[in-house]
C-alpha cells in the first residue's frame, strides 16, 4: 500500500475515532425523557432572545441582567444543537443598529465559565492584563488632531448610533485631548457611583440608566454630569500595552492605566477580581477583563470575539430556573403565599429547590405556571428570592389557587376539608417557641398525629394516651411516653403563654394580669384603652374572645383547671 494511502487511512481511522468517542459525551449534554422542549418551547424563548437583543443593540437597554441573558442564550444553544429538527434558526438581531460606521469594528468578548478556563487561556500567553469590566454602555471615541470629532454606540460591533452630540456635553469625555493626536479610543461610558461595592449592591441599575439617558433626545447638563468613562482600549495606539498605558495616562485617562493590571499567575487573577469585587470602585462591574498584551492592530479587528481577549464575569447573582409546580401554602393566620417548587439550580454554592412569590396578588400579577422560567436571587446571600418571569411556557396548565376570603386570623381553628394546612400551621405555633414550648414536638410530630385522626381540634392532644400515640407513624413506646410527659407539662403553663399559643392577637399582653373572663366582655373602648392598642388591633382582640370556637377553647382549658380559664 503506498505511504500516502496508508497515512491518509490513519487519518481518517483518527477522526472516525474521535467522533464516535464523542457521540455519547454530546448525547449526555442533550435533555431526554421529560426534559426534551417542545418545539414551542424552543420558539417561546428564541423569540425572548430577539427581544432582549432588539432591546439592547437597538436601544441600549438590558430588559434582563447578564447573568439571565447568558444563562438563556446557553440553554437556546444546548436546545438548538441538541434538537435541530425543532428549532429555527439561530436568533440574531433583524433591525437597524445605526448609521454610523465604526472605523475599527467593537470586538465582544468570549467568556471563561470558571477558574480552570481561566487557567487554560493564561498558559497560552506570555503577556497577559486584567482590568475591571465595567458595567455601562460600550462607546467609539474617535480624535483628530486631539479634538473630539465623532462617538459611536457601539450596535452591532461594525455599526452605531452617533452619540457625539451627547458625548460633548460629558464632563467626562475630552473634547480636546492634552496632544494634537489621531486617536479612536473604545471604551465604557458608566454610570458615576460613591464607593460602591459591587458584592454588597450588585449592579444597581447603572447601565440601564446610562442607556436610558442617552436615549433622549437631548442630554442635560445634570445628566451628562453623572456619565463616566473609562476607556479600555486604544485600537491604533502603541503596540506594545505598557506604552499604549503610558500614552492614555499622558492624554488624561489616568484611572484607565491604574486599573489595568499586569498578571502572570491564576493566582494573580483572582485576586485582582476578588480585590474589585469586594473593594470600592466609581462604577458598577460585571467581572474583569483578561487582555493579551500584545495584540494584531486595529485594521485587522472584527466585531467578533477575538482570541487576545477574555472575560471572567463574576459569581452571578441571578439565576434562570423553571418552575415544576406552584403550591399555596396558607399560614395560621389565614395569608396564602405560593411557593414555587423548582427545578433544582445553583446560585452562589447553594442548590435552590423552592423560593416564595411573596403573596396571592404577586402570584396573580405575574401569572406564574408550571414550565415557567424565572429569574432567582438570594437576598442577604441566603433566603432565595424571585426576581420575576423570564419567559412563560408555550403549555399553560390551568391552577386552581385558595380562595383569599376563605381564610383569616380565625379560620381553620378545627380540621375541617381546606383546612388542612392552616389547622397544622395553628398547631406548629402552639407547641412552638412562642407558644407552650412543647420539648421534642414539631411540625412532624403534629402531622403524624392528624394523619393517624387523632387530632381535630387544637386541644385533642392533651387527652391522648400511650396506645392511641403509638398508632401514629414514627412513634413508639418511648417515644408515646415523652409525648405525654410534654403534654402533661402544660396543665401549669401560665395564661400568658396559653394566650400566646392559641393565637391572640398581639396586645393582649397589655391587659395582663386579668383572666378570661374579665377579657371575655371587654369591648373596642376597653381595648383602645391600652398603650399601642389601635382601632385595626382592638377590633382584632375583640373578634378574638367572642368566637365561638375560641369560646369551646377557653372552656375546656377552664374545665381543666388550667390558670386563668
Amino acid at each position: 500500500m503506498p505511504r500516502y494511502l496508508a497515512g491518509w487511512l490513519l487519518a481518517v481511522s483518527m477522526v472516525l475515532s474521535f467522533l464516535l468517542s464523542s457521540l455519547p459525551a454530546r448525547a449526555a449534554t442533550c435533555p431526554d425523557g421529560a426534559e426534551v422542549p417542545s418545539a414551542s418551547e424552543i420558539i417561546a424563548l428564541a423569540e425572548r432572545l430577539t427581544e432582549w437583543d432588539d432591546a439592547y443593540y437597538r436601544r441600549g437597554e438590558s430588559p434582563v441582567s447578564d447573568a439571565i441573558y447568558d444563562q438563556a442564550r446557553r440553554r437556546y444553544e444546548r436546545w438548538r444543537r441538541c434538537f435541530p429538527e425543532r428549532a429555527p434558526e439561530a436568533v440574531v438581531p433583524n433591525h437597524p443598529v445605526g448609521e454610523a460606521r465604526h472605523p475599527i469594528p467593537q470586538t465582544g468578548l468570549v467568556k471563561l465559565e470558571d477558574a480552570a478556563a481561566v487557567h487554560r487561556w493564561l498558559s497560552r500567553r506570555d503577556e497577559v492584563w486584567v482590568q475591571p469590566k465595567v458595567d455601562g454602555v460600550a462607546v467609539t471615541l474617535v480624535y483628530r488632531d486631539g479634538r473630539l470629532v465623532r462617538a459611536i454606540s457601539r450596535g452591532d460591533g461594525r455599526h452605531g448610533q452617533d452619540w457625539t452630540t451627547a458625548a460633548r456635553r460629558m464632563p467626562a469625555v475630552p473634547a480636546r485631548l492634552p496632544e494634537a493626536v489621531d486617536a479612536l479610543l473604545q471604551g465604557e461610558l458608566y454610570r458615576r457611583l460613591e464607593e460602591h461595592v459591587q458584592a454588597e449592591a450588585g449592579g444597581v441599575g447603572a447601565r440601564s440608566e446610562v442607556a436610558g439617558l442617552l436615549a433622549r433626545d437631548a442630554l442635560s447638563t445634570e445628566a451628562a454630569a453623572r456619565i463616566g468613562l473609562f476607556v479600555w482600549d486604544w485600537p491604533d495606539g502603541r503596540p506594545v500595552m505598557r506604552e499604549r498605558l503610558e500614552g492614555l495616562e499622558r492624554l488624561g485617562f489616568a484611572d484607565s492605566a491604574a486599573l489595568t493590571q499586569r498578571v502572570a499567575t491564576l493566582d494573580e487573577v483572582q485576586r485582582w477580581r476578588e480585590r474589585w469585587y469586594r473593594g470600592t470602585l466609581p462604577f458598577a462591574t460585571d467581572g474583569v477583563v483578561l487582555r493579551q498584551g500584545g495584540r494584531p492592530a486595529g485594521e485587522g479587528w472584527r466585531a467578533e470575539s477575538p482570541d487576545w481577549a477574555a472575560a471572567w464575569k463574576h459569581p452571578p447573582r441571578e439565576a434562570l430556573a423553571e418552575v415544576r409546580g406552584v403550591e399555596f401554602r396558607i399560614g395560621r393566620t389565614g395569608r396564602i403565599t405560593p411557593l414555587l417548587h423548582l427545578y433544582p439550580v445553583a446560585l452562589e454554592g447553594r442548590t435552590i429547590r423552592r423560593v416564595s412569590a411573596g403573596s396571592l396578588d404577586r402570584w396573580e400579577e405575574l401569572d406564574i405556571r408550571p414550565g415557567d422560567r424565572v429569574a432567582i436571587a438570594l437576598a442577604g446571600l441566603t433566603i432565595p428570592r424571585l426576581e420575576g418571569v423570564v419567559w412563560r411556557a408555550a403549555e399553560r396548565p390551568a391552577l386552581s389557587p385558595p380562595a383569599a376570603a376563605d381564610y383569616h386570623a380565625l379560620s381553620c381553628l378545627r380540621l375541617t376539608p381546606g383546612c388542612e394546612t392552616q389547622f397544622l400551621e395553628r398547631l406548629a405555633w402552639l407547641g412552638g417557641p412562642e407558644g407552650l414550648d412543647l420539648p421534642g414536638v414539631g411540625p412532624g410530630t403534629w402531622a403524624a398525629l392528624v394523619e393517624a385522626g387523632l387530632i381535630t381540634g387544637l386541644l385533642d392532644w392533651r387527652t391522648l394516651e400511650a396506645p392511641a400515640l403509638r398508632r401514629a407513624h414514627g412513634i413508639g413506646e418511648t417515644r408515646a411516653t415523652a409525648l405525654m410527659a410534654a403534654f402533661a407539662g402544660t396543665q401549669t403553663m401560665p395564661f400568658s403563654r396559653w394566650l400566646q399559643a392559641l393565637g391572640a392577637p398581639p396586645g393582649v399582653e397589655a391587659a395582663l394580669p386579668a383572666d378570661w373572663a374579665t377579657l371575655n366582655e371587654w369591648g373596642h373602648r376597653d381595648w383602645r384603652a391600652l398603650p399601642g392598642v389601635g382601632p385595626g388591633r382592638a377590633s382584632a382582640l375583640v373578634d378574638f374572645f367572642a368566637h365561638a370556637e375560641v369560646r369551646v377553647l377557653a372552656r375546656r382549658l377552664g374545665e381543666a383547671g388550667t390558670d386563668g380559664f
